[in-house]
């Protein structure tokens, strides 16, 4: 079921969106019978939708025999509520939130990704949970007015609640200290990692775009890829060798898709971190889909909300293979600043990709000119090995040596420094 609101902001089309909304629903393996769409100036205070709607799909679920109805929009408590009062307990009501954070449900292997998503439907159903237990209360008060008058008496329904909602929030709790754990552990990770002093590229894109896919073609990762959307949510890091010899880290991320539901956004900002740590964005973009700017537009957004939407970039656009001759997707697609033609499945356009992003990382280097002396051969190498050397000069106390360095190393040259353009 999608409304389309008329003056509000939406990124697709309404039926653009049930298009997206039916492979979710299939990718959490439900079988779609129908879909349906409603143009409202704005939603209904009580049921979101008209009641006109509302008896056509009373209808559609008597003929099609349907057990579940999914909003293409996040449902208030009250929405939810009262729609479920209407189509009665065996049908079940969903919104996009949900259903996808039940396919995140679905997907999380690691620990972490696990507690990220638990957390992510723990606090989505908190302010959902009256509607589990107004039945009882309901019951309840009936038999305890019998007998008392109804004053000041609480049915087991409202005990229940009550208790569940302490649980729950125990349970958050418990949650949210062991993410920090997990944060604290991922830090140190990251910090080791940043000892060694190879640059991160991470990959982000729409999901379902190819990530996973050109990340096994750069590194053979052995990365779970389908064609389904959140295939994969753990992030994977992997080693890649660029054209000039440096070796590289190439971060894989959770993709990202309109409407991303805020919790879980927030559940996964500790593996988004990756994103934030990272010297270049790889933004990979399925080329041949026919919402493709809609969905560069969604990544750009969620990237805009971690703050890291000012870092470089280099798009990719994939899925050449499946373009028809003559089509020019960088041109069509407006893309600004590096862009490369690509295809994950073939191989097509990876050594210019690779190309592309090392001459980007160059550009975001500092330049800076350094007088080594010469027993400092280890930082003489490491320049060679990290940074771009454009010029050397041996002088009679050391190394004089002019290039760019990856932010991150440059407090190891400061002692030496000449000057800092």
């Amino acid at each position: 079921m999608g409304v389309e609101l008329k003056g509000a902001r939406s990124l697709i089309p309404v039926d653009d969106s049930l298009e997206e909304l039916t492979r979710l629903a299939e990718t959490a393996g439900i079988d779609v019978l129908g879909k349906t769409t409603q143009a409202l100036e704005r939603p209904y205070a009580a049921t979101y939708i008209g009641p006109g709607k509302i008896e056509e799909i009373k209808i559609l679920v008597e003929e099609l025999k349907v057990d579940v109805i999914i909003f293409d929009d996040e449902l208030s408590p009250r929405h939810q509520r009262e729609l479920e009062k209407i189509f009665g307990e065996d049908i079940k009501i969903i919104d996009r939130t949900a259903l996808i954070l039940d396919i995140f449900a679905l997907h999380a292997n690691t620990h972490e990704g696990k507690l990220q998503v638990e957390l992510a439907q723990l606090e989505y159903r908190v302010p959902r949970l009256t509607r589990l237990w107004t039945h009882l209360a309901r019951q309840a008060g009936g038999r305890a007015g019998g007998s008392t008058g109804g004053v000041g008496v609480r049915g087991p329904g409202e005990t229940q609640l009550e208790t569940d909602r302490r649980e729950i929030g125990h349970r958050i709790s418990a949650i949210k200290k062991d993410l920090e754990d997990v944060r604290a552990h991922r830090e140190r990770h990251r910090t080791k990692r940043q000892q060694t002093e190879l640059q991160v590229v991470a990959i982000v894109g729409y999901t379902n775009a190819g990530k996973s896919t050109l990340l096994n073609r750069l590194s053979d990762a052995g990365v779970l890829s389908a064609d389904m959307l959140f295939a994969t949510l753990d992030p994977t890091t992997r080693k890649v060798k660029m054209p000039g010899g440096r070796e590289v880290l190439f971060t894989d991320t959770v993709g990202f898709i309109q409407k991303l539901p805020t919790e879980i956004v927030a559940a996964f900002r500790a593996t988004l971190e990756e994103i934030a740590e990272a010297d270049l964005l790889l933004h990979i973009v399925d080329a041949t889909h026919p919402n493709a700017i809609a969905q560069i537009d969604a990544v750009e957004d969620i990237l805009a909300e971690l703050e890291v939407d000012q870092m470089p970039m280099v798009t990719a656009l994939n899925k050449a293979d499946l373009l028809p001759a003559g089509r020019d997707p960088i041109r069509e697609l407006d893309i600004e600043g590096p862009a490369v033609v690509v295809s994950a499945a073939t191989g097509q356009g990876m050594e210019a990709l690779l190309t592309a992003v090392e001459a980007v990382m160059v550009q975001s280097m500092k330049p800076l000119q350094i007088r080594l002396p010469y027993k400092r051969g280890d930082l003489l190498s490491l320049f060679y090995e990290r940074g771009q050397v454009d010029s050397e000069e041996h002088a009679g106390d050391g190394v004089v040596v002019y290039g760019r360095l990856p932010a991150r190393l440059i407090p190891y040259f400061e002692p030496y420094l000449l000057t800092n353009a």
